[in-house]
């Protein structure tokens, strides 16, 4: 994962969870990490790596315009395929801004940990009087009648 490298929402991310990034990383290590955290930091890797391919492109056309340059040097294919690679690269880019965002609008609050739900069986109690007498075998069973 790309733990080292910021993204754009890395201060989104630690508003959220209310911890810096490299201590969300440490706590999805554990055995209790919630799905929902560890969906959320492999976004974010993608992300960053996706944004270090955007700047990495963008310097490389700098390089190449840079106005102390030789113009012999040049190259309008070479500026074509930096153009195509710089738009694949945004439109990753944004889609994951896009898919961590709306992960972190419909995740549980982080501080919500679900616990179980404990419910009480209630027993309705009731006493009979003294004086009834008990249930014949059969009760309930029809009676045959007699001639």
């Amino acid at each position: 994962m790309s733990r080292d490298r910021a993204s754009t929402m890395d201060d989104e991310l630690q508003e959220v969870f209310g911890a810096p990034v490299s201590e969300l990383y440490e706590a999805a290590v554990g055995r209790d990490t919630s799905p929902a955290l560890t969906r959320v930091l492999e976004l974010r890797s993608f992300l960053a790596l996706t944004e270090e391919q955007v700047a990495r492109v963008r310097d490389r056309v700098h390089a190449d315009m840079d106005p102390d340059r030789d113009m012999g040097e040049l190259s309008a294919d070479r500026l074509r395929f930096d153009a195509q690679w710089l738009e694949a690269a945004l439109d990753a880019r944004d889609s994951y801004r896009a898919a961590l965002g709306e992960l972190l609008r419909t995740m549980p609050p982080p501080a919500h940990q679900p616990r179980p739900v404990r419910t009480t069986q209630l027993r309705a109690t009731a006493s009979l009087p003294r004086s009834a007498a008990p249930a014949p075998q059969r009760a309930g069973a029809a009676r045959a009648r007699r001639p």
